[in-house]
């Protein structure tokens, strides 16, 4: 069992630390923890079995930034990957954890224009984030030379394994320093891999993090696809629609709670903030505020939500997604507590979707995509409350003066006229609708295909079995109603291939190449 809290205690630099904080990671993930100070002895092969969504990036990725000598300018670590976009994820990963070290970080892939990788290797880099093809292209034309490598490292190896780059990976490691340290994340450890680490591995340390069994006893689990700027909108609709919304906002980092709650607070919402930057008293006074229903939403990180016991709530929603299952299912724990109906909504980008149907297998759960509350259902919600407290009012016992009130304003009015009036002064900004902004739900009906967000889909075809772009646009018209210029961005390789979509076709394709008992020929690329 991992006992580390914070990053203070895995041996990192204050750079570093300051680099962490400055991104809002408050503790290490436990892949995190178990694996940076393994990194940072430099005295072993490593190991690590990890889950996509683990923040296993940071894991490597922090403590190779610790080791890169910035005077040198060749090339120091080389990761390798098995998508484009996975090598542009790895890369800019690093690039926001370097701080103020002049570590310089390329990404080579497939796809991109081999000139410009050209250039930007020509110019000296640190840590080279590539796919096995376009990495053995640099190899064969000599303009990537990683005999002085310190540092490999293998990430997603069961994937590269499963898309077919064993001989890959293989024919890489022959042109490396044989001094180097490997380090090999997997999902997975199958037999191949273990095959691969005793070949290429003088002896190596096992790391894994342990599996707790996930639960999740919510009444309803759901999802909205959005943009990133839509978000706080989003929210907002939500709370409205809730005739008395009482729940936890998560947030990834400490200053997107303080922006969220803060942004909420000046819309006139009853909302306060913690996370680990405010005082143990401040906490405890907000908390007690919480409990007490005074204040209806709080915003949150996951560390300082722990220990939050309210048995009441009707609403988690994760404004930002989760690192991984456990998180998420610790998140949404907190309501449909006690036999009492609870909801949790999850806000996702496309390119968050992989991670989300990640959590859900792991969390044996089922969250479904809904749409966002829309402004008219909002309203119409609105008036429904303020007409049943309305009517509550004309059971309680009125005051005298407020007859003779109402008594002198009809003498000279329509009564349905003064009504009118009332309630106008009394909501008109309440029920504005212009007070809400527009929202565009990815893949909403309407909405420029160009602006849907694409989908990067993985095809078990490629040359090997004599297809080229042709052909695997008219195999996909066959089966789904899409047009050619819809298909972009075409990648045919010897055993497998990608295309780009619009993500409102991509499930429609996925399903109709399922076919039962069968691996999928068609699946979302790995990112």
């Amino acid at each position: 069992m991992v006992n580390t809290k914070t990053f203070n205690e895995l041996g990192l630099s204050s750079i570093l630390l300051e680099a962490v904080n400055k991104k809002g990671f408050e503790e290490p993930t436990s892949i995190q923890a178990i694996t940076i100070p393994v990194m940072l002895r430099d005295d072993t092969n490593i190991i690590a079995q990890a889950q996509t969504g683990t923040g296993k990036t940071a894991a490597f990725g922090l403590p190779l930034i610790e080791m890169i000598d910035t005077d040198s300018r060749t090339v120091q670590a080389l990761i390798l990957v098995p998508t484009r976009e996975l090598a542009i994820q790895v890369s800019e990963e690093i690039n926001s954890l370097k701080g103020s070290k002049s570590i310089k970080i390329v990404p080579i892939y497939g796809g991109q224009s081999i000139d410009q990788q050209l250039r930007r290797l020509k110019k000296g880099v640190h840590i080279v984030v590539g796919t096995p093809g376009r990495v053995i292209d640099h190899l064969n034309r000599k303009t990537l030379r990683i005999g002085e490598i310190e540092h490999l490292i293998l990430d997603e190896a069961d994937e590269m394994l499963n898309m077919g780059f064993i001989d890959d990976m293989e024919e890489i490691m022959k042109y490396t320093n044989p001094n180097k340290r490997t380090l090999l994340f997997s999902a997975t450890i199958p037999k191949k891999i273990r095959d691969l680490a005793r070949k290429y591995m003088d002896g190596y340390e096992l790391l894994t993090v342990k599996k707790e069994p996930l639960t999740t006893t919510l009444t309803e689990q759901i999802y909205f696809e959005i943009k990133a700027g839509d978000k706080f909108e989003a929210l907002c609709r939500i709370v409205d629609l809730e005739s008395a919304f009482y729940g936890l906002v998560f947030c990834r980092t400490k200053s997107d709670v303080d922006s969220v709650a803060n942004h909420l607070i000046d819309r006139g919402y009853d909302a306060e903030a913690i996370h680990g930057d405010i005082t143990q008293a401040q906490r405890e006074r907000t908390l007690e505020k919480f409990k007490k229903g005074k204040i209806h939403i709080l915003v949150a990180t996951d560390v300082a939500a722990r220990g939050i016991d309210v048995s009441n709530l009707t609403h988690v929603i994760n404004y930002s997604l989760p690192q991984d299952p456990e998180s998420y299912v610790h998140r949404i724990g907190r309501t449909g507590r006690a036999g009492q109906e609870g909801m949790a909504i999850t806000f996702i980008t496309p390119s968050e979707y992989k991670r989300l149907m990640f959590i859900q297998r792991m969390a044996k759960t089922e969250i479904k995509k809904s749409t966002v509350p829309r402004v008219k259902d909002i309203i119409k919600a609105k008036k429904r409350k303020i007409y049943e407290d309305l009517n509550a009012i004309l059971e309680e016992e009125i005051e005298e003066k407020y007859y003779n009130w109402a008594e002198k304003l009809i003498e000279n009015n329509d009564p349905a006229q003064i009504l009118a009036a009332m309630l106008n002064y009394c909501f008109e900004e309440e029920l504005n609708p212009d007070t809400y902004g527009d929202i565009k739900e990815i893949g909403a009906k309407g909405l420029p295909l160009d602006k849907q967000g694409k989908t990067r889909l993985f095809i078990a075809l490629g040359k090997k079995d004599k297809m080229n772009a042709r052909k695997l646009i008219d195999l996909i018209m066959s089966r789904v109603a899409i047009k050619p210029k819809q298909i972009s961005d075409i990648q045919v390789l010897d055993k497998f291939s990608f295309i780009t979509v619009p993500f409102s076709k991509a499930e429609k394709i996925i399903a109709s190449f399922k076919e039962k008992g069968r691996k999928p020929l068609i699946t979302r690329a790995r990112n």
